[in-house]
């Protein structure tokens, strides 16, 4: 009867991550729940998201209570209709930890993490994946990292390779900006593309990231297959002088909470350790400089400098912006009057970061894209 019986288990997000914590359950046990149905909240070092449940069937029994760690693969909950016997269940439950072991001895997908020499800069890039796809080339905003891609790089990788790049001063890549332009950050990805022996890629970017992305298409289109922007910088005017104040001086973890939680629809996706974690990337040498450079040329007085919208709408490159709707950084309403030929998303419950906040439908989102895209449609 095991084939009647499935597994509910810890996710993996991440090279990095190995146990997460059940911050919630959204069903009970005895509750029917179906493909696609948010079932459940997982809290990591990045944030608490929530997890749609890949199966269907009745959730028969939770073994892992709200508030409880657990390492990754464990077995949290078994799905089954409720015709399977009690006793079927329990032999499941007491024989998981021998098959799970045999599962955790099989590869899932290459995994490479290297520094790279890009032109004058070293670039940590993760590279994920591998298949007959058009690789993928994810770029993160202002002051994050490859982390911001925690949710959605497994999902892209599943028939194509993903590189996870840092920029410049951001992450494990080295500060070694001299003006910390626009131009600068896309000279860096074309010669990250090129240290990659990445021809053509489809370029994902998230907010600074975007800008960066449409700079490239810019100025070497022949080098992308197509444009997903998220929440990206330089299609408007209005940017969140605050925020970027607030990140360049924050010292502290409650004023960087403060900050950091300008990013998500609820402040309580902002984990302890989230907070810890970019105050000890700021302390880095070369780091503060750099970001006050980059942010100098990104935007002032809550207006920003870039624009970039006349390239987004005269492109022949597929793109696709997608955006929060109660973004609180960058303004989902600058989507508005794009052109026909650019599709956009609006996604509800989702503030600057939807990937993190909203990632199940945002990888539906970048996943049609880029097939779509490889297919030439």
């Amino acid at each position: 009867m095991t084939d009647a019986i499935q597994a509910i288990t810890m996710p993996k997000w991440g090279m990095t991550m190995t146990e997460g914590r059940l911050a919630a359950w959204l069903v009970k046990e005895g509750q029917q729940i179906q493909v696609g149905q948010e079932f459940m909240e997982v809290e990591t070092e990045k944030i608490t998201n929530v997890v749609e449940s890949l199966i269907a069937g009745n959730m028969r029994k939770i073994i892992v209570p709200e508030g409880a760690s657990a390492p990754v693969g464990a077995l949290l909950a078994v799905v089954a209709e409720p015709n399977v016997p009690e006793a079927d269940i329990d032999t499941f439950i007491s024989s998981y930890a021998d098959r799970a072991g045999r599962l955790d001895d099989m590869e899932d997908g290459q995994v490479v993490a290297r520094v790279l020499t890009c032109g004058p800069h070293n670039l940590n890039v993760l590279s994920i994946g591998e298949g007959s796809g058009i690789p993928a080339v994810l770029v993160h905003g202002f002051g994050g990292d490859g982390g911001t891609w925690l949710f959605t790089q497994d999902a892209l990788a599943q028939n194509r390779t993903v590189h996870i790049i840092d920029l410049p001063a951001h992450g494990a890549s080295t500060p070694s900006l001299s003006s910390g332009t626009i131009e600068e950050l896309g000279s860096a990805l074309i010669a990250a593309l090129d240290a990659l022996k990445v021809e053509k890629a489809h370029l994902i970017g998230h907010s600074l990231g975007g800008a960066v992305a449409l700079s490239v298409a810019e100025r070497a289109p022949e080098r992308v297959s197509s444009l997903s922007l998220i929440a990206p910088a330089g299609i408007g005017e209005q940017i969140s002088s605050e925020y970027i104040d607030g990140f360049l001086s924050a010292d502290r973890r409650k004023p960087m909470k403060d900050v950091l939680a300008r990013l998500f629809s609820s402040s309580d996706a902002v984990s302890a350790e989230m907070v810890e974690n970019v105050l000890r990337f700021k302390r880095l040498d070369g780091v503060p400089e750099a970001l006050t450079a980059i942010a100098r040329n990104l935007a002032s007085d809550g207006k920003q400098k870039i624009d970039l919208r006349a390239t987004l709408n005269a492109t022949d490159i597929p793109a696709l912006v997608i955006w929060g709707e109660g973004d609180a950084i960058i303004p989902a309403a600058q989507a508005i009057g794009l052109s026909p030929n650019v599709k956009v998303e609006v996604i509800g419950n989702a503030g600057h970061m939807p990937m993190m906040e909203a990632s199940s439908n945002v990888n539906r989102l970048l996943s049609a894209h880029l097939n779509a895209a490889d297919a030439g449609e």
